[in-house]
């Protein structure tokens, strides 16, 4: 087992972020669903440069699933996880438990309501109001300075950035870019529902937002032009795509030319797993 201590008990991890708090030290925090990968350790690693405590948190998040979506099938390993944590020099594990999160009579939530329309906000009702629930919950809880996020992610990214700022949420923000397999695949936990011919049908999806980006560093600005040449790409290796989507990279503001920094966003199904990436471009 691994060296790093675990949390479950909602109430303790207050107390140790306190005691932390009040020697002055720096708390850094990097939620997760577990089911650690190279992109998760990225983000611990970096943290580990920036504060003096780092806390890694582990819950399968029940409230930002669906009724059709996998929540029963999500991958789960804790015992792998802490190893991994430990790898890079995790401080501590918040693992706390569904029962504790949303105890009885749970009636709150938090819906940031324009950027989290569209893209997966349309595919997955509900989606985006249990991730900025369950997030606020745990700024609550740890009370970290800085909190670690995924690029990969964007949307949810972007709706996180929004909520802190609306709400006065005194935590630092940080987004890292998407890790990735050699051949270009985004790192995900949901990859390991793939087999090997459909692994590499997937780099699909980053060769299209690469298609768009080389012309995009041509001269080309119009979102017609570039989201054809993803769409060619992409279309022809993978089950269906969802969305494909050109944005503006502040406020997710649908483009039709770029004329500010955007990013292209999509998700596709590779057999019955849905993944998403997205690159930046301009």
């Amino acid at each position: 087992m691994s060296d790093v201590p675990v949390i479950a008990d909602l109430a303790a991890m207050s107390v140790w972020s306190e005691a932390a708090r009040a020697q002055g030290e720096r708390i850094v925090l990097v939620p997760t669903m577990g089911a650690l990968h190279k992109g998760h350790l990225s983000l611990l690693t970096e943290a580990r440069r920036r504060a003096q405590r780092v806390v890694l948190s582990i819950f399968v998040n029940p409230m930002q699933f669906g009724p059709q979506e996998d929540l029963a099938k999500y991958p789960r390993d804790l015992a792998g996880d802490l190893a991994k944590a430990a790898s890079v020099g995790c401080d501590l594990a918040f693992v706390p438990e569904a029962a504790s999160m949303y105890g009885a009579g749970h009636q709150t939530a938090i819906d940031v309501r324009d950027v989290s329309q569209g893209l997966c906000g349309a595919r997955r009702p509900g989606h985006f109001v249990g991730v900025a629930t369950v997030v606020c919950k745990f700024f609550n809880i740890v009370r970290p300075h800085v909190a670690f996020f995924g690029e990969k992610d964007f949307q949810q990214l972007a709706v996180i950035r929004r909520m802190v700022t609306d709400l006065n949420m005194p935590v630092e923000i940080v987004g890292l870019p998407t890790v990735r397999e050699p051949d270009g695949l985004a790192m995900s936990s949901r990859n390991a529902y793939l087999s090997p011919p459909d692994h590499q049908r997937a780099t699909a999806l980053y060769a299209g937002l690469s298609a768009a980006k080389a012309l995009v560093d041509k001269g080309e600005r119009r979102a017609s032009v570039l989201l054809a040449a993803a769409t060619t790409e992409i279309a022809a290796r993978v089950d269906r795509i969802d969305y494909l989507e050109l944005r503006a990279a502040d406020d997710l503001q649908p483009l039709q030319i770029i004329d500010r920094p955007a990013v292209m966003l999509v998700a596709a199904f590779v057999g019955k797993t849905r993944l998403i990436d997205n690159l930046r471009l301009g």
